[in-house]
């Protein structure tokens, strides 16, 4: 066998755009790690070449013409099994509802970071159908990890069973690797499918807080304090009943203040089990507090809420508005945004504006 045929072929990438002269850069960065055919807009093929493994597009997505054309092109089905890679511009928040309604798998910003770039072609463009099992492998092992903690604090821990850090840390090395390999949006799309609300937003919560600290280049330890403080975060809510955290209307007062136990209540369980960090505590009681006082249980203000808890807090409430909830119906990641926008003064603005890539997917 000759070495041509020994050497796997490299991943091949359509680069449709609408401005080349910004295109150009692009292109060059995705020549690191794929062979790159780079068309004009209107010149996208209706049939893509079997041997592209997805389709990267730079237009300004203000023009209607170059919307239109993506939209006539991208939706035939031809298109549908490949991943659509979208550029956006700085700042721009509806930018991001279009890529989506387009069919984005995935966005990307200007100003272009070649090495988070480079890392979001990896995880989005496959380079062989071997590299899509393993990333597909982690994502599976990431969210199995994650749910196996679920049980253990829903399930195992009112019924007597104690939860222990390792149970936790066992969990963190592939909810990190799921996300590093795959995306906050492929993981948003697997746990969204558990049936079990608390679950739910416990994992997304999860998956938002990972993949907030991975976007800010955060060292892996940082990285790691934030899955643990992710996972166990609502752990009271497995001794609030279920006709409380499953009710389909509005709760009561009383039943307002039920719910509102549940940060105390799962930071007496741990602190009892005495093997979990004071940080991972602070979360469990405070993540539920707001920088102008007004949150719970302990009314805390400006300097007393740790980054920690105010990270914990965004990916928290983001989670909350735009999950499938049986009250009422998710909000979409732009309109959520503006809600948290609102909460000037009760949330930390500077972290909310670093969230916002990964709220919008990018």
């Amino acid at each position: 066998m000759g070495l041509a045929q020994r050497m796997p072929a490299r991943r091949r990438v359509l680069l449709a755009s609408d401005r080349p002269d910004l295109s150009d850069d692009l292109a060059s960065i995705l020549q690191n790690v794929s062979d790159v055919d780079q068309i004009a807009t209107q010149d996208i093929p209706d049939n893509p070449a079997d041997n592209y493994v997805g389709v990267v597009v730079d237009i300004d997505l203000s023009s209607v013409g170059s919307v239109q054309t993506i939209r006539r092109k991208l939706t035939h089905k031809t298109y549908q099994a490949l991943p659509r890679l979208f550029v956006l511009a700085e700042g721009m928040h509806r930018e991001s509802t279009q890529a989506w309604s387009l069919g984005a798998t995935d966005t990307i910003r200007w100003p272009f970071d070649s090495d988070t770039i480079l890392q979001r072609i990896r995880a989005s463009f496959p380079e062989s159908a071997e590299d899509a099992s393993s990333s597909a492998e982690a994502l599976k092992a990431g969210v199995s990890a994650a749910t196996a903690v679920m049980v253990k604090i829903f399930e195992k821990l009112p019924a007597g069973e104690p939860l222990t850090l390792d149970d936790v840390m066992r969990a963190e090395t592939r909810i990190l690797k799921a996300l590093k390999r795959t995306s906050i949006r492929e993981w948003l799309l697997a746990v969204n499918k558990h049936h079990a609300r608390s679950y739910r937003h416990c994992l997304l919560v999860t998956g938002y807080a990972v993949a907030f600290a991975q976007h800010l280049n955060m060292r892996e330890d940082d990285q790691r304090r934030l899955v643990r403080a992710a996972l166990i975060h609502d752990v009271g809510k497995a001794y609030i009943p279920l006709s409380i955290l499953n009710k389909t209307e509005a709760l009561t007062p009383r039943e307002e203040i039920e719910l509102s136990k549940h940060a105390q209540i799962g930071y007496d369980v741990l602190k009892s089990h005495g093997d979990f960090p004071r940080e991972m505590l602070d979360v469990v009681l405070h993540h539920h507090e707001m920088l102008d006082g007004s949150g719970y249980p302990d009314g805390l203000k400006g300097e007393e809420i740790s980054d920690l808890v105010r990270m914990i807090t965004i990916a928290d409430i983001f989670a909350m508005l735009v999950e499938d909830r049986l009250d009422s119906p998710p909000m979409s990641p732009a309109n959520a945004f503006t809600v948290m926008e609102g909460l000037k003064g009760k949330i930390d603005m500077h972290l909310l504006y670093a969230f916002r890539p990964v709220a919008f997917g990018a």
